[in-house]
């Protein structure tokens, strides 16, 4: 048994510990957790806290695909894990920043539609890969810099950016995931009718 192997070195002991413990979706699934705790230290302006917060989120999201490529972890329902908890973290945080009028309510609310339909479209329940289109990438990537630039800022208390614009930017993300959704619709359903033909 490898774990008692004597003259294994330390690194092989680490990767196994990391397989055995599945550390990459242990790191994904910890946003799960964090985001309730993002959202109630934001909504009680604990900015220095949630900025840390942020941080360790970002670290994990960092780590976690670097881990399952590295430990040859990878799998279908690890990579949905990553996604879904990316898109959990955003959406609670982005909705803490709401209640601060730092961004739209509305901006939550479609990022929760715009994973849906992406989850559902690539068919990602039943076993296929999740498909991102390129702007539903840049998409993704945004969520994650609004979310966290407004708590930065707050938490180490450097206003390079005008509160105020975050607002309008959320407007701007809501107008791009709106564009996104539209354009996995129509490629569906041109998919569809080339299917019929």
């Amino acid at each position: 048994m490898a774990i008692l192997d004597l003259n294994c070195q330390p690194r092989e002991y680490v990767n196994l510990l990391m397989k055995i413990f599945h550390i990459p979706n242990l790191l994904s699934g910890s946003r799960l957790v964090l985001a309730p705790l993002a959202f109630y230290l934001i909504d009680n302006l604990m900015w220095r806290a949630a900025a840390i917060l942020v941080l360790v989120a970002v670290l994990t999201d960092l780590l976690d695909g670097y881990l399952a490529r590295r430990l040859q972890l990878e799998s279908h329902w690890g990579g949905l894990l990553d996604h879904s908890s990316d898109a959990f973290f955003v959406t609670v945080t982005l909705a803490a920043l709401a209640t601060q009028n730092l961004v739209s309510w509305l901006l939550p609310g479609i990022i929760i539609g715009a994973f849906f339909q992406y989850v559902v479209d690539s068919k990602a329940i039943l076993g296929q890969s999740l498909r991102a289109s390129l702007l539903g990438r840049y998409n993704g990537i945004a969520y994650f810099v609004l979310a966290g630039w407004p708590v930065m800022q707050n938490g180490l208390n450097l206003h390079p950016i005008d509160d105020h614009w975050f607002y309008w930017v959320s407007w701007a993300l809501i107008t791009s995931t709106a564009v996104s959704m539209l354009d996995r619709l129509l490629a569906l359903r041109r998919a569809r009718s080339g299917a019929h033909t």
